[in-house]
């Protein structure tokens, strides 16, 4: 997939943007806090339906427009070409067109135009609670599977639900409306362990041999996916401590419980990786995320958005993660940077084609 031309209005600190962009190497140059890391994110909306770095869709409104827009125009790897266009306005429900058609759906749209992207809130990752390391399987998973998002809906909304219930104190709970939602939680959360379970076994060595290979091999890590699931039939699980959700208030088992243990030689990483150890790490992840994504999901070469890729790296990383991003393997890259260096480094592997963009002040320069 590529990004052939994106125009950008109020979003965020950006007033106005048209850009055409490289089908390899899209190159933003600027300090913190100009913008850059904002134009990614405008990327990231039109393939993702959302913004990666907030979750309220109006804080995406640049603070003196009431309105945002943001048009893609796409292309294939067979030449066929997409136009995406999204809408936000305050106090309305974001509109997303493809080919100048409304989606029914939002969830329609996933796994459309594949992305993967390394930023600095991944570190979330490592120093978050678990529902940062579910949503990271969730994002790929439900790209290049629909029943997979499908469950994920069904099942939040059986877990909303018997939690609704499980907070009445007046009058107690009804027994058998407990017992319908858990049985919806165990039916949509079976399908959810299953499509973890096997994404976490195939991405696992992938995973392993990245990291390797950036920090040449002076660490051991592994990732080791943990579930309610795996303790037996999901249901007797759900139910068995039914007497104890109702003294908390909450459910304390099921899918949405899941932990993704990430270690370092065999030690939590949190407790034992540096901050180069960790930021190798994450781009490993997201590396391997990017393999699964061009392997199982639509057969088309995901973006990739890097943003302050290099920052708590030493050289010989650097070196290595260059070598890599440069290769044949990768499709359309964009990448943030306020060193010149480290991109002419980039630029000089590749020897291709490429765009570098100077970023100030949210406007957006070739």
């Amino acid at each position: 997939m590529i990004l052939r031309q994106i125009t950008i209005l109020n979003y965020k600190n950006i007033a106005q943007a048209e850009l055409t962009l490289s089908p390899k190497m899209n190159c933003l140059i600027g300090q913190n806090g100009e913008g850059k890391t904002n134009l990614l994110d405008a990327v990231h909306f039109l393939a993702l339906c959302r913004s990666s770095t907030t979750s309220l869709d109006s804080a995406c409104i640049r603070h003196e427009a009431e309105t945002a827009m943001l048009q893609g125009f796409f292309e294939h790897e067979d030449g066929q070409t997409e136009e995406i266009a999204l809408g936000l306005a305050r106090g309305r429900k974001k509109q997303l067109k493809r080919n100048k058609k409304t989606y029914k759906r939002l969830a329609e749209h996933i796994g459309l135009i594949p992305l993967v992207m390394v930023s600095p809130t991944d570190q979330l990752l490592i120093s978050g609670g678990s529902e940062e390391r579910r949503k990271f399987m969730d994002v790929v998973i439900a790209q290049t599977d629909r029943r997979y998002l499908d469950a994920l809906v069904c099942y939040n909304k059986a877990l909303t639900q018997r939690n609704a219930l499980l907070k009445q104190e007046e009058p107690a709970p009804d027994a058998d409306l407990l017992s319908l939602w858990e049985e919806e939680m165990a039916r949509y959360g079976q399908t959810i362990f299953e499509a973890r379970s096997r994404y976490v076994e195939e991405f696992v060595p992938v995973f392993q041999q990245i990291y390797s290979i950036v920090s040449q091999g002076r660490e051991i890590v592994d990732l080791k996916y943990s579930s309610h699931a795996q303790r037996g039939n999901l249901l007797e699980v759900i139910q068995r401590d039914r007497a104890k959700d109702l003294i908390m208030g909450y459910s304390l088992h099921g899918v949405h419980r899941d932990e993704l243990e990430m270690t370092l030689g065999g030690y939590p990483l949190r407790r034992e990786g540096s901050q180069g150890q960790n930021k190798t790490f994450l781009i490993a992840l997201k590396l391997a995320q990017f393999d699964f994504l061009r392997r199982a999901g639509s057969l088309t070469t995901p973006l990739l958005l890097l943003d302050d890729l290099f920052d708590k790296l030493d050289a010989d990383r650097v070196e290595q993660i260059v070598h890599l991003v440069s290769g044949d393997r990768f499709g359309q890259i964009f990448i943030t940077d306020t060193n010149r260096e480290h991109l002419d480094q980039i630029l000089s592997r590749m020897g291709g084609d490429y765009r570098l963009f100077h970023v100030k002040g949210g406007e957006v320069t070739a």
